[in-house]
């Protein structure tokens, strides 16, 4: 599943991002309430955790944007204040739930899956398979198939496979992956993207006579149908 996490406090946000990762999510980061009303308006996420106390635009602001947007992502609010008051006003305002600070990492797990099944079980635009050509993904299963084929993937490639089909037609940098798989700063000395991309095309395409993810010399890689 891909998610969002709008949150100002770096190590908290770096935190979510590796434990949320290493759990077979793609998660994108925002620090500020300007970006994080960016990417969730215009982005395409299956939920959304969002601090309330932002710089630029509280987390109350990001989620009256995108409900006036017509999103109806999941959004779990984060928050310092344990309020009553404040719990309501962002349950009222669109909120899915709420989470008070400090909490365990268990228990936001629980919350995100219990939003994603939820959202899974709603109609909208949240999906819960990927698909291109004779390729499937069923994330909430976590199994991948071509030609009705099963793809034996490790969490990894099943996270990276993920991304490439999220954003298929798109060129993915060799640090964009590093990025958004590994939580890692892209080093020109790893070839842990290399690696793992060559690994991945061993199953994905080696078998089959039709190749989906393509490298673009000098730029990254992509996975689309392309004309024999």
């Amino acid at each position: 599943m891909r998610l969002l996490v709008v949150e100002d406090e770096l190590k908290l946000a770096q935190y979510l991002h590796k434990g949320l990762s290493e759990n077979g999510h793609v998660v994108d980061l925002a620090h500020d309430g300007i970006e994080g009303r960016r990417l969730a308006v215009g982005g395409e996420y299956d939920l959304v955790l969002l601090d309330v106390m932002l710089p630029g635009v509280d987390g109350f602001g990001v989620l009256a944007a995108m409900r006036a947007e017509g999103r109806s992502t999941p959004v779990l609010m984060l928050t310092a204040r344990d309020k009553v008051e404040d719990r309501v006003r962002g349950l009222e305002r669109g909120a899915d739930d709420y989470l008070v600070k400090p909490f365990a990492f268990s228990e936001l797990l629980a919350r995100v899956g219990a939003l994603l099944r939820r959202g899974a079980a709603s109609p909208g635009p949240q999906t819960t398979e990927l698909r291109l050509g004779d390729l499937e993904l069923d994330l909430l299963a976590r199994r991948a198939t071509r030609s009705q084929q099963r793809l034996d993937l490790t969490a990894k490639e099943f996270n990276l496979l993920t991304l490439l089909l999220r954003r298929r037609g798109q060129i993915l940098s060799r640090t964009t992956l590093a990025e958004q798989v590994w939580d890692m700063n892209f080093d020109s000395d790893t070839n842990v993207v290399e690696v793992a991309v060559r690994r991945l095309r061993s199953k994905l395409d080696d078998p089959f006579d039709s190749k989906l993810l393509h490298t673009v010399r000098g730029m990254g890689y992509v996975l689309e149908e392309r004309a024999s």
